[in-house]
């Protein structure tokens, strides 16, 4: 059976704000997670296999956590855990029925102020290669 990437974040990857080398880390935590977005090493295994230092997973994980597509589930007393995972809506599924069922509850989840949104642009078109682009409020 074939994996499924969520298409809300993979469609819409060029108008993310953040460094090539953050894109390239997103892959990175795509491949190692497991379905539903677990990412089952920890910031130290990170940093050996992608052969950066800790501090490097740390900045590279940073602008993806501002996000929201990497969330960094808290502890029972309510201070931030040291475990990862992609936002349901930014990770990959065992089939297309799993992202359906996984979408559903992330959707009511989200509704119900559980799990934070992602912040992603709202562009409508994909910005110009060179100079700044010319957007508008409507």
């Amino acid at each position: 059976m074939a994996e499924v990437m969520s298409p809300v974040v993979s469609e819409r990857i060029w108008a993310l704000p953040i460094s090539g080398a953050a894109l390239k880390f997103l892959h990175y935590l795509v491949f190692r997670s497991e379905f539903g977005g677990h990412l089952p090493v920890r910031q130290k295994d990170m940093a050996q296999e992608y052969k950066i230092t800790p501090q490097a997973v740390s900045n590279l994980m940073a602008p993806l956590c501002r996000l929201n597509i990497v969330l960094r589930p808290r502890n029972d007393d309510g201070t931030k855990g040291n475990s990862y995972r992609l936002h349901p809506l930014a990770a990959k599924y065992a089939s297309h029925a799993d992202m359906e069922d996984a979408f559903r509850q992330a959707i009511t989840s989200i509704k119900a102020g559980e799990l934070p949104n992602l912040k992603l642009p709202a562009y409508a078109a994909v910005p110009p290669a060179e100079g700044r682009p010319k957007l508008q409020v409507a």
